[in-house]
């Protein structure tokens, strides 16, 4: 006989669940790549005709899952622009999972949704003008910022689109070449069309160009399209530029189009006071995207998405009513049960009905660390990003190819006796070998079509140790690759 949650206590079984993450994230722990005909073995085979019971399910997953897991939490983990969370956030998530599965009704997380949102709005130097909405990811909030875009650009010439579709208009939205991929994709699933995305040059820097931008705008008006939106970068994926954006903001103003800013991964920079102004302009903006699962080392599964007035996120995304879901309800001075009423209508204000409350692991980590503490975490990862440049900068085999904004470093291996033609094939190699024989995992990225190793610093975990370990390996390794390509052959 199968038993499930309600038959032994929580405390008990996750308590052995927050014993096995603790080996795991102090890497007490085999490598996973080693192991993986063994889990896969443990953890497949036919669907079970019957089931094994709580204490099995727990077994596994502190014996099997969860040591051979992702190496996003190690120190040295600079791959991607999310990071295994901090301990506040897991352990928010966890307690609304059980006392707040959804983010609706008038109770204690859904009044903390909306805090949180407050303050993350502060926290990211938006004006109190500014209302937000938790969505799954970058993405969605992306989907959802252009999608108020999309409703204020058709209702300016008479068309409501959530409500009536789009027309015969050739729509338009201006970004860069740098942009985040995601861009694309919202135009395309809003109708728009992955085409209408126009990509404005970028300068050596690689930030959009202003005057690029002016130039398109002004001919594609002249030509009859319906700009859509401007959007800008507070910090691109690929090397963490920051768009100019205020002037970028002037340019959009002046046409009447709404001025996007996506600060899914560097908005939150602006708390390092070396790089504050560059993004003034922000104030400026009609929407603008965060992600706390980056930079704030929440789970991942929590951004959120800001616009000036959420009635244009109603108008575009409101489901409609529905009878079971509108219910009898009270007024809020006379709420005294949860179930009185659905608290703030956070499911018409994106795609998501059914969510999880997030705003409480934002909260949880505000509460945990301040201002201050955010701050100071922010700094250090920027701090490692001037590291890994300085020492790449000052080694004769090492170039820097970019001068960090943010917390992404971009370099490579360049010995003396490599042409150039054969350099993006090295380090394409170095890192290959980087990422499985070390304890360090940086990504790659292109930069001026030179291939870059690309560490970014949002781990809560990583030290000068891992930077300084990450590029004595590169060089060992490129030391290594080199002269076996230099060797003759036998």
């Amino acid at each position: 006989m199968s038993t499930g949650p309600e038959t032994g206590a929580f405390a008990l079984h996750l308590g052995k669940i927050a014993a096995a993450l603790d080996r795991f994230v102090e890497f007490e722990h085999p490598d996973a790549l080693v192991n993986a005909d063994v889990w896969r073995k443990q953890l497949g085979g036919p669907l079970p005709s019957d089931g094994a019971g709580i204490d099995a399910v727990i077994a596994e997953l502190t014996d099997v899952l969860i040591p051979n897991g992702a190496r996003i939490s190690e120190p040295g983990f600079s791959g991607f622009i999310t990071t295994g969370p901090t301990t506040a956030p897991v352990a928010a998530a966890t307690a609304s999972a059980i006392a707040a599965p959804q983010r609706y009704t008038m109770n204690a997380f859904n009044f903390v949704e909306e805090t949180s949102l407050l303050w993350l709005a502060e926290l990211a130097g938006l004006g109190p003008h500014m209302k937000g909405v938790y969505v799954s990811g970058g993405s969605v909030a992306n989907l959802v910022a252009l999608g108020a875009a999309r409703q204020h650009a058709y209702e300016a010439v008479g068309i409501d689109p959530g409500a009536e579709g789009l027309n015969g208009l050739s729509p338009v939205i201006y970004t860069s070449s740098e942009a985040h991929h995601t861009i694309q994709r919202a135009a395309g699933v809003l109708g728009l069309g992955r085409s209408a995305v126009r990509f404005v040059p970028i300068d050596e820097r690689q930030r959009m160009r202003p005057d690029a931008l002016e130039e398109m705008m002004a001919a594609d008006r002249a030509a009859g399209l319906l700009p859509v939106a401007v959007a800008a970068a507070a910090g691109t994926t690929n090397t963490g530029a920051i768009d100019p954006l205020a002037a970028l903001g002037d340019i959009a103003r002046s046409h009447g189009v709404w001025f996007h800013v996506d600060g899914a991964y560097g908005l939150l920079g602006r708390l390092d006071e070396r790089v504050a102004d560059r993004f003034a302009g922000l104030e400026h903006a009609d929407s603008v995207i965060v992600d706390p699962h980056k930079w704030l080392a929440a789970p991942v599964g929590v951004a959120a998405a800001f616009v000036r007035d959420r009635a244009i996120l109603h108008r575009a995304f409101t489901q409609g009513p529905a009878e079971y879901l509108e219910g009898s309800f009270v007024a809020e001075d006379d709420v005294h049960n949860s179930l009185d009423s659905m608290g703030i209508p956070y499911g018409d204000f994106a795609v998501e009905l059914s969510a999880p409350a997030r705003g409480v692991q934002v909260w949880a980590i505000i509460r945990e660390l301040g201002v201050s503490g955010i701050r100071e975490f922010i700094v250090h990862d920027n701090d490692l990003a001037r590291r890994v440049t300085t020492a790449a900068r000052d080694h004769p085999r090492l170039e820097a190819l970019i001068e960090p904004e943010l917390s992404i470093a971009c370099f490579r291996y360049r010995p003396p006796n490599q042409s150039p033609a054969g350099l993006n094939g090295l380090n394409e190699r170095i890192l290959r070998r980087l990422v499985r024989e070390t304890a360090f995992v940086p990504s790659a990225t292109v930069v001026a079509g030179s291939y870059a190793i690309r560490p970014c610093y949002i781990n809560r975990r990583s030290t000068i140790a891992d930077v300084d370990g990450m590029v004595e390996a590169v060089v060992r390794i490129g030391d290594d690759e080199s002269g076996r390509s230099a060797a003759p052959a036998i």
